[in-house]
């Protein structure tokens, strides 16, 4: 995948779409520093930084070509959230081609004109894992690392060494895949089985360069995006997406279409591991259920169980909502059709 990404960047100029690289791991010295650095070598008018505004990135990207590699993520972005929305959405939005950010040039006396200056380029980005926002997370292929154990040796990396040997296998992959750049801007490989939407969109350039490598490249990078796509190891799940799934556990479990609010409630209480005693300092009440369900047009009704009416939750769709059936299928896909079985 790496090898792809980095052939990538040469050819971004024939490409609708970049894929955000993300390199994320539990602790500090887990070898994400050094990818950036190995990156440097091998990607397009590579530039690593570990900070800086968004006016100064725009203008660095809008005079490109240029391929950012930006480490430390975790001291721009607080708790994978907050802080520096202007660098959040030059990355969200520069994942595309038609993307721009307006600038004005001049002032009242001389004419003030709206400069649209292009903020479409490839971009690494490392840091401790949570630490960036979603919205830039569902753009990304994201590598998880982890410390190296004391029994586990590798070679000490040596700039100048690995510049030398990098040079000739770098040249080799300039010329190679800017001579099919052209031929990139009409693809349409074939995706893997499940791969769509933004996850095709972004695996797209990659798989492109592989068909045209021919080989075991064609296997092999669809072998990588079913693997990065689907396997879940280490991403923390939404709290929205986590209730759905203890939901669909529980209703399962209790072989129901309906529970009261109040069953509900009980049984997520009791769950091991589960944020639902601590949100924000109080635990999860009726009031908080139902906003947080309600994103997914699943409301409470009366329903009847066990010979009493009470508010509660059902799987199926009527007059007032969706139904928790609904939301399973379009946030839980995997687990709605194992349901089906």
């Amino acid at each position: 995948m790496l090898a792809l990404w980095y052939a990538h960047t040469w050819v971004a100029d024939h490409l609708y779409t970049t894929p955000r690289l993300v390199l994320s791991s539990a602790e500090p010295g887990s070898g994400k520093t050094r990818v950036l650095e190995v990156a440097k070598h091998f990607t397009k008018a590579a530039e690593m930084t570990m900070s800086g505004s968004a006016a100064a990135l725009v203008r660095m990207v809008a005079a490109g070509p240029i391929t950012i590699l930006l480490d430390e993520v975790d001291t721009i972005f607080a708790g994978g959230g907050g802080g520096n929305e202007e660098v959040r959405g030059m990355l969200n939005g520069g994942y595309k081609r038609t993307a721009t950010i307006p600038k004005c040039r001049g002032d009242a006396a001389t004419g003030i004109t709206v400069d649209r200056l292009p903020i479409f380029a490839p971009a690494a980005l490392a840091g401790l894992a949570g630490s960036l926002p979603d919205t830039i997370n569902t753009r990304a292929i994201t590598i998880h690392l982890r410390k190296r154990r004391n029994d586990e040796h590798v070679q000490s990396y040596m700039e100048r060494r690995v510049d030398r040997e990098a040079t000739p296998i770098r040249e080799a992959l300039e010329s190679w895949v800017t001579s099919i750049g052209e031929s990139l801007e009409e693809a349409e490989p074939t995706m893997p089985h499940g791969v769509a939407d933004r996850a095709a969109e972004i695996w797209e350039p990659l798989i492109a360069i592989a068909d045209a490598a021919g080989g075991h490249w064609p296997t092999t990078a669809r072998t990588a995006c079913s693997y990065f796509v689907h396997d879940k190891t280490g991403v923390t799940p939404s709290l929205g997406v986590q209730l759905l799934t203890d939901l669909w556990t529980l209703f399962k479990t209790m072989g129901t279409d309906r529970l009261h609010t109040t069953e509900i409630l009980r049984c997520l209480l009791t769950l091991d591991d589960s944020p639902w005693t601590d949100l924000n300092g109080r635990p999860l009440d009726a009031r908080r259920l139902s906003k947080e369900l309600r994103r997914y047009h699943v409301a409470p009704i009366t329903v009847k169980c066990n010979d009493t009416n009470a508010k509660g939750y059902v799987t199926f769709a009527n007059d007032h909502q969706v139904g928790l059936a609904d939301a399973w299928a379009r946030y839980l896909p995997a687990l709605a059709t194992e349901g089906e079985k």
